[in-house]
């Protein structure tokens, strides 16, 4: 589970950032994003860790389902945008978001083993 505590991390060093960069406003979309961006990350590499040592189409299969998961969390920010602009604004909303599940999905390599 490493990639929880880095992604829980990666979520507090983002907030800060945002909060420093867009004020308290940032917050919310900051914790809330990261948080989901490090769950899906979480439920990614739990899809392909299984099938890294097997057959390549089970692993691919795997993976497809796990960038499955990145574009609904892109179009989840998409809909949080849409619906609430106060709450959550585009720009720290989707630096927040990317921010962290960026750095999990490079560190995925490292991650699955």
């Amino acid at each position: 589970m490493k990639e929880l505590g880095l992604g829980i991390a990666l979520t507090a060093l983002v907030s800060g950032l945002l909060v420093l960069g867009w004020g308290h406003d940032a917050l919310l979309p900051g914790l809330v994003f990261g948080l989901i961006a490090t769950a899906i990350q979480v439920a990614a590499v739990a899809l392909v860790r299984p099938a890294f040592a097997g057959e390549t189409v089970r692993l691919l299969k795997r993976w497809g389902l796990g960038m499955l998961l990145r574009f609904l969390g892109v179009a989840l920010v998409a809909v949080a945008v849409t619906l609430d602009r106060v709450l959550f604004p585009p720009l720290p909303t989707a630096f927040a978001f990317l921010g962290v599940l960026v750095p999990l999905l490079f560190m995925e390599a490292r991650l699955v083993r």
